[in-house]
This record gives C-alpha cells, sequence and structure tokens, in this order.
C-alpha cells in the first residue's frame, strides 16, 4: 500500500489554471502569497493535487463532509478545489529536511494523519470527482468544485 506525500506545486503552473477557473486562487507578488501544498492522487489518467490549507479557528465549528477533511487540527484538504496537474510541475516536499524545526514538525504530523486517513481521502476524491461529472453545477457540492474537464483540457494544453 504506497503512502500519500506531500507536493508543491509550480506557482507558474497554478497562475496558469487559475485563468480556467475561479475556485482556484493565485496571488501574485504580495507577501500573502502561499504556496501550494498537498498531496497528489490518481483520478482519470491524471495526476490531480488536493490542496491542504492552514487549519483556522473556523475549522473547528465546520463539519466534514465528502469534500473537505480534517487533518487534525493541522490543515484541511479541499477536494472540491483540486486540480490535475502534469508531471513536472510539481515536487515532492522534503519533509524531514525541513530547516525550520516547526514547520518540519508541522509537514511531518500532517504526513502521518492524511497516511492514517487515506483510504477515506481516496475514495472521498473519487466521489466528489464522479458527482462534478454526472451533476455539472446543479448541487451545492457540484457548484463548489472545480470544472474537472476544463482543467484536464487546460493541462493537456499546458
Amino acid at each position: 500500500m504506497r503512502g500519500l506525500k506531500i507536493y508543491e506545486v509550480n506557482p507558474g503552473y497554478v497562475k496558469y489554471l487559475s485563468a480556467y477557473q475561479e475556485h482556484i486562487f493565485f496571488s501574485e507578488g504580495d507577501k500573502s502569497s502561499r504556496k501550494y501544498i498537498g498531496i497528489v492522487l490518481e483520478i482519470n489518467g491524471f495526476k490531480y493535487f488536493a490542496p491542504l490549507s492552514s487549519f483556522k479557528p473556523k475549522h473547528k465549528k465546520m463539519s466534514e463532509g465528502v469534500d473537505f477533511i480534517k487533518i487534525k487540527d493541522y490543515a484541511v484538504i479541499n477536494i472540491n478545489n483540486m486540480i490535475p496537474v502534469p508531471d513536472g510541475e510539481f515536487y515532492l516536499v522534503d519533509v524531514n529536511g525541513t530547516k525550520d524545526p516547526h514547520y518540519r514538525f508541522l509537514l511531518q504530523a500532517e504526513s502521518r494523519e492524511i497516511n492514517r486517513q487515506r483510504n477515506r481521502i481516496l475514495k472521498n476524491a473519487d466521489i466528489v470527482y464522479k458527482h462534478k461529472l454526472r451533476n455539472g453545477d446543479a448541487t451545492p457540492l457540484a457548484k463548489r468544485t472545480n470544472d474537472f474537464v476544463k482543467l484536464e483540457k487546460a493541462c493537456k494544453s499546458y
């Protein structure tokens, strides 16, 4: 059973995709620019990047759902915001080689919890993907989910 690892996506690719989909947040050139850290899954012949977001106080009150998974109180995975990523546009984060000890501890803890929830994450990603294809924008979940067909076409054209 293969473990899920933490990756970072090339910001230039994220910027490219952000032109195709409103759910992809890209802030350019300011100090709040964040790295796109997350996990890579395989769906429909594509590698899909599911982003991790920092855990915020509001997340304590939020219920988990098929598209929203809490990684304890370290992070959340927004499966509805996953994006297809071509080879060469993402790279493995060296969790144990991270210089900042606080950040290294956080990444290690996230990695352990992600792998503890591996089967659930993979199952939910498949459910969200198929739901979006079947329902377009007809349901609340589908409306807040990236348009995977559009993004797959953009990914192929990159």
